[in-house]
C-alpha cells in the first residue's frame, strides 16, 4: 500500500512539474521520479562526503547538506510534506514557497492548545480558505538585501562581529510597513503578486494545512523539536554567534514542510488586529483598519507559551524589533 501510495505521489508530482516551469519536485535527488530510500541514502552520501553536493541534496536551501535534509526527505516519502514547491530566484537569490491546498479548519484556541490560550485566541471558529502558498521559511537577512540593496537586521556583523556574516538567518528589525516596501519591490522585480499572509492563512498553514496531524506547536507537541525559542538557543549571552534569531530551517518542518513557523521570529501577518467572531468564515482578511497589526509564531526570546500555533500578538505597523520577521505568501 506504501509503495502504490508513493507511486501515485511521484506521478501527481510529474504532472505538476509538466504545469509549471517553476513547480519542482523535493526529494527526488537521484532523477527516477519517485522519491524513496535511495533519495535518503544520496542524502546521506553528500552529507559524509562520499558524493558531490548538489541543489538538490540541499532540500531545505540553507547552503548545505546535512541532517535536516535528510530528514526532510524522509518526511516527503512518508507523505507528511507537500511536494508541490515554487523556486523563485532574485538578483541571485532564491527562495521557496511552498503550495497549501484549500480546505476547513478550526481556528483558535482548540483542545490541544491547552490551558496556555488566551482569550484572544477564543472562540474557536470555523474558516474555509481557497489554496494559496506560502514561504517554506521566513525571509532571509540574504533576500531581503538581494531586494533592498540593505541589512536592517539586529544580529549581522555589522552590529557585533561575533554574529558574523550569516544571511540565512531571517530578517528582523523590519516593520509591517517595511514589509509592505519590500513586498512592492519583490512584485516589480519578479511581476509576481507576494504579499503578506492573512492571520487564518498563516494558521492554516501552521497547523499543518490538510495533512495537519492536531500539533500544539507547528509540526510537533515538542516545541523543542521544532521551534527556537529562549530556552532552546544555543547561547543566552548576547553577542555570541549562538544568541539570537537562528538560521532558518534548522528545525524539523512541520506536516506541509514549512520550517520555524514555530519559534525563531514572530511573523507579520497582513491582518489589523481584531477580536475573533465565532461565526464562520471564508477567506477572511480581518477588519479594513485598526490600531495595531497581528504576528504570530513566537520568538527566540519567548517562552514556549508563544510558540503554539494558535497564540497571537499584535503591535503598531511602525514598531521594530530584533524578534520580528515575516515570511511570504502568494
Amino acid at each position: 500500500m506504501k509503495k502504490s501510495y508513493l507511486k501515485t505521489m511521484a506521478l501527481m508530482a510529474c504532472l505538476l512539474l509538466g504545469l509549471s516551469a517553476t513547480a519542482q519536485v523535493q526529494g527526488d535527488i537521484n532523477g527516477d521520479n519517485k522519491v524513496d530510500i535511495a533519495d535518503v541514502n544520496a542524502v546521506i552520501n553528500m552529507m559524509l562526503g562520499k558524493a558531490a553536493q548538489t541543489a538538490a541534496g540541499d532540500i531545505n536551501g540553507d547552503g548545505s547538506v546535512d541532517i535536516a535534509d535528510v530528514n526532510a526527505v524522509i518526511n516527503i516519502m512518508l507523505g507528511k510534506t507537500n511536494q508541490e514547491v515554487q523556486t523563485f530566484t532574485v538578483n541571485g537569490v532564491s527562495f521557496k514557497m511552498v503550495a497549501v491546498e484549500g480546505g476547513t479548519f478550526m481556528m483558535g484556541a482548540t483542545e490541544e492548545q491547552g490551558s496556555d490560550a488566551y482569550g484572544s485566541e477564543k472562540p474557536v471558529h470555523q474558516v474555509t480558505l481557497s489554496s494559496y502558498s506560502i514561504g517554506q521559511t521566513e525571509v532571509t537577512q540574504e533576500l531581503w538585501q538581494a531586494v533592498m540593496g540593505s541589512n536592517p537586521s539586529y544580529f549581522q556583523a555589522s552590529t557585533d562581529p561575533n554574529y558574523g556574516s550569516n544571511l540565512q538567518r531571517p530578517v528582523e528589525m523590519v516593520s509591517w510597513n517595511d514589509c509592505q516596501t519590500f513586498i512592492t519591490k519583490l512584485n516589480e522585480l519578479t511581476g509576481k503578486t507576494f504579499r503578506l499572509p492573512t492571520e487564518a492563512e498563516w494558521e492554516y498553514a501552521a497547523r499543518g494545512g490538510n495533512k495537519s496531524q492536531g500539533f500544539k506547536y507547528a509540526g510537533s507537541n515538542n516545541v523543542r523539536d521544532v521551534a527556537w525559542s529562549i530556552a532552546t538557543i544555543p547561547s543566552q549571552t548576547s553577542g555570541t554567534a549562538g544568541y539570537g534569531a537562528q538560521t532558518v530551517a534548522t528545525k524539523a518542518p512541520n506536516e506541509l514542510g514549512l520550517y520555524d513557523m514555530s519559534g525563531n521570529v514572530w511573523e507579520w501577518c497582513q491582518d489589523w488586529y481584531d477580536y475573533y467572531s465565532s461565526d464562520p468564515q471564508t477567506n477572511p482578511t480581518g477588519p479594513s483598519n485598526g490600531a495595531t497589526v497581528v504576528f504570530r509564531g513566537g520568538g527566540w526570546c519567548h517562552g514556549f507559551i508563544s510558540c503554539r500555533v494558535s497564540m497571537r500578538n499584535n503591535c503598531g505597523e511602525m514598531v521594530t524589533d530584533s524578534y520580528i520577521g515575516f515570511r511570504l505568501a502568494l
